[in-house]
């Protein structure tokens, strides 16, 4: 019922989002939606481009005084940095590992891997902000939060309270949320946080690049989204689906995921209480349903692929041995990564929510 598609270069004009299914009548802001784009463009590790961009959304369908229409929203987002590539190619003929530049080449028939690039590259993500705040604007008014954090870059982890209070107890997930705002690399933990920076430095001077792992939580999510019934409408593999789609993340998993594999099964499930779950160590999900506690997942990411110190890569000119294309990129963008996850666990809750409740309306 909610869909959404995206379309634009990463040094194109501009990205576009046009957001499907989207009831009428709710309240939506330009400036809202600025600063939850601005939220994507900060961290310590970020590269010149998100310096550059200041994401200044229009808005140009579906929405009429300040609310949806019910009509196809449409989002344009300017790249500011067009002006630097307009009438210019640049070709990228050594690809880098671990970028979708070889095989995307390969697969589409071009002669380099600019075509590539440009379209796998994450700026895309900007779009899924857009429509992700539509999502949580729909959440929003059912009192239903998606809120995430960092909890690790590189072997720096943060002294976080444990896991299971984290997915169990919503004031300790939003404390997290809260402390994660205000920190540069979006992680609760301030000591960690200023390692984490310090090993960004380190990367950077070595012209490397740093992964982490983040966690995303949804709150006052009501039991029965999803569905049992098909192998597509459970909402764990929605969840993941949708998670794992972004640039970077290279595993998800809901709850205690791979911990519950070590545990009996006396160990591993959430006693049934006549007011509460006794824990969550299921993530809110179970049978491919919402259950009413706390939606928890965690996502790894790995380095970003453009390496300023590059990988060997071989010259698809001349098939000869040469060293990965260098540009402008970030070292490390986990808390950006967690933003967009955001956008993504809305998108697929709200979605899901429409799926139970329908309407045109809202």
């Amino acid at each position: 019922m909610l869909r959404f598609i995206t379309a634009g270069e990463s040094h194109g004009p501009g990205i576009t989002a046009i957001l499907e299914g989207m009831p009428a009548g709710i309240e939506v802001d330009e400036k809202e939606l600025s600063l939850e784009l601005s939220r994507r463009r900060k961290g310590y590790g970020r590269g010149g481009r998100a310096k550059i961009e200041d994401d200044e959304v229009q808005i140009t369908s579906g929405v009429i005084a300040g609310k949806t229409t019910g009509a196809p929203i449409a989002v344009f987002i300017p790249n500011k940095d067009y002006i630097n590539w307009k009438d210019k190619y640049v070709p990228i003929v050594a690809p880098r590992p671990g970028h979708a530049d070889l095989a995307g080449m390969i697969k589409y028939g071009f002669e380099d891997c600019r075509p590539v690039a440009e379209r796998a590259s994450a700026r895309e993500t900007a779009a899924r902000i857009a429509c992700g705040y539509f999502a949580k604007k729909l959440l929003y008014k059912e009192g239903i939060e998606v809120i995430s954090w960092v909890t690790q870059i590189g072997q720096i982890s943060a002294d976080l309270p444990p896991m299971d209070e984290r997915m169990y107890d919503e004031n300790v997930a939003k404390k997290l949320f809260l402390l994660a705002e205000s920190s540069e690399v979006r992680c609760p933990d301030n000591l960690a946080s200023e390692q984490m920076k310090k090993l960004i430095d380190d990367a950077l001077e070595k012209g490397d690049t740093l992964g982490g792992i983040f966690e995303v939580a949804a709150l006052n999510v009501p039991i029965g989204l999803g569905s049992y019934v098909h192998w597509d409408r459970r909402l764990d593999a929605r969840l993941a689906a949708a998670v794992m789609s972004i640039p970077g993340v290279k595993g998800v998993e809901m709850g205690m995921g791979f911990k519950l594999a070590e545990v009996s099964g006396r160990e591993a499930h959430d006693p049934i209480l006549i007011s509460k779950r006794g824990s969550n160590k299921a993530g809110g999900i179970e049978g491919g349903m919402s259950n009413g506690e706390i939606i928890f997942l965690r996502a790894a990411m790995k380095p970003i692929p453009t390496l300023q110190n590059p990988l060997p890569s071989v010259d698809l000119r001349t098939m000869e041995k040469t060293l990965a294309h260098v540009e402008r990129s970030d070292v490390c963008a986990v808390g950006s990564a967690a933003v967009v996850a955001e956008s993504m666990v809305a998108l697929v809750l709200a979605d899901a929510l429409l799926e139970e409740r329908g309407g045109s309306r809202w």
